[in-house]
């Protein structure tokens, strides 16, 4: 696990760095210096664009990934390659011709509700396309088992550039129109950085030769399409729906409290870089004892750290919407659904890099288009019956199918779970200390209510975890900072 433990804390830095940037932009910025019909203007571009990046990119970036470690002579891996910076052209260059033959009557179908998504199309269109080859170029040096910095460009530099924008905004130095158009420009820098950056890692050599497993690449490609359009469609459809049926304004509430349960993703989000190649390594080497030891210790050690996380937002949620704009709080029962949904993601760990490194992935595709309508539909009853409240319920109903079904086709293939005894023994601590702290606050300023509380709710939980050696990672890391705090405190003492 060392690479894996190295690079998975580095991207963890990076990742709360990011959300940090993101909270302050989300909590703070948006909501001070933003209209509420323009910032759910900007939520729902970056949604659209999210859900329209898998097919942009033609599922490139996962190709990569799981077929880069089968090329073994270097002009095999350069015909591949070139192959994986062409592909996502014969999906772009038709988007953008259907785009402007048909622009007024796209424009037509979003603008049910809201005539303002008619003037932002191509704002999404050239987002997802800036979105797409980010993820190509950051898949291509994924396979060259460096995270690092493509980790840093996904997580931080697009939220430095909005914070950079919110703060023009804010001094009237830009209007709105200008901040819509530099927010695209801002992920189009992201995607020009994270390709010269790319090509020095592996400076490409354009070769157009025939590759002899084109087919299996081609239909995986083709297929992961579907798988990544089911995973951003279970994230990101919520907020297209809910730009079409409610006024614009509730995608401003409903995002605020999507992000702030974003936030227990951020250690899976950032072990899943590393997870992704290192799991496909296995599966190409048959290495199928090392493929379980991952998925199980991955799977542990993301449902404490997100669960410590999820501990700390449900506790401390009331306090939270109290220090902003009292409008946001219709979001509370979204931020408590989604959380639980994020757990659940947690505690899956592996499985995700397992499934689309494997020659299992078709069935999964199959269930996952299934999941993505019946989310479709979910939202189209609920969203009219219960607003913001119901595209949560939608969500968290089709993620426990999602992930259920998943975990079961991973343990049909492979006989493997990520599951062990001090799992449960996790979950019955988690359900305790959320029931004991959701209930009660301290009598003081909100920030200091938080405060306080987070201080008790980790010393306890982290404490339960130590004692009961619940994980022997975690219990080997804090070993090692205790020891390093002797260490610094004896050479003190010689001083």
């Amino acid at each position: 696990m060392g690479i894996v433990a190295l690079q998975s804390f580095k991207n963890i830095i990076s990742t709360y760095t990011g959300f940090l940037i993101g909270a302050i932009n989300t909590l703070f910025l948006y909501t001070n210096f933003m209209s509420k019909t323009y910032y759910g203007m900007v939520g729902f571009m970056l949604s659209t664009a999210y859900v329209m990046m898998p097919l942009m990119a033609f599922g490139t970036y996962n190709t990569i990934i799981k077929f880069y470690s089968l090329f073994k002579t270097e002009k095999a891996q350069n015909s591949f390659l070139t192959l994986m910076l062409v592909m996502p052209l014969f999906i772009i260059v038709p988007v953008i011709g259907v785009t402007y033959f048909a622009y007024n009557t796209i424009g037509a179908y979003f603008s049910t509700a809201n005539d303002i998504i008619g003037n932002y199309l191509w704002h999404i269109v050239f987002t997802a396309i800036a979105l797409a080859y980010f993820e190509v170029f950051y898949a291509w040096v994924k396979v060259q088992m460096q995270t690092v910095f493509g980790n840093f460009m996904k997580e931080v530099f697009h939220r430095v550039g909005t914070m950079v924008l919110l703060l023009l905004l804010s001094l009237k130095t830009i209007s709105l129109e200008q901040f819509m158009i530099g927010l695209v420009l801002v992920y189009l820098l992201r995607m020009l950085t994270m390709m010269v950056y790319a090509f020095r890692c592996r400076l490409p050599v354009i070769v157009f030769k025939k590759i002899e497993t084109i087919i299996p690449v081609l239909k995986y490609s083709t297929l992961i399409i579907i798988a990544g359009s089911v995973a951003t469609l279970l994230l990101d459809v919520d907020k297209m729906m809910l730009g079409k049926y409610l006024l614009i304004d509730n995608i401003a509430y409903y995002n605020v409290a999507i992000f702030i349960a974003a936030v227990i993703a951020v250690p899976q989000r950032a072990m899943h870089q590393i997870l992704m190649p290192l799991t496909a390594e296995y599966l190409n080497s048959k290495k199928l004892k090392d493929l379980e030891t991952l998925y199980k210790r991955s799977s542990l050690n993301l449902f404490i750290v997100g669960g410590l996380i999820f501990l700390l937002i449900v506790s401390n949620i009331n306090q939270l919407y109290l220090c902003i704009d009292k409008d946001y709080s219709i979001g509370l029962y979204v931020v408590l659904l989604i959380s639980v949904s994020k757990l659940y993601d947690s505690l899956l760990g592996s499985n995700n890099a397992i499934l689309f490194n494997s020659d299992y992935y078709r069935i999964v595709l199959a269930l996952g288009v299934f999941l993505a309508i019946l989310m479709i539909v979910l939202n189209t009853l609920l969203i009219p019956l219960y607003g913001l409240n119901g595209a949560a319920l939608a969500t968290f109903i089709a993620v426990f199918i999602y992930n259920t079904v998943k975990l079961f086709f991973v343990y049909k293939a492979f006989k493997i779970t990520p599951f062990s005894f001090n799992t449960f023994k996790v979950g019955v601590l988690l359900l305790a200390v959320a029931l004991s702290m959701y209930f009660w606050d301290f009598s003081f300023l909100p920030l200091i209510n938080i405060l306080l509380k987070s201080c008790i709710i980790t010393l306890v939980f982290v404490c339960a975890i130590y004692w009961f050696k619940l994980s022997d990672d975690i219990t080997v890391l804090m070993q090692k900072l205790c020891a390093l705090r002797h260490f610094f405190k004896s050479k003190r003492g010689i001083h």
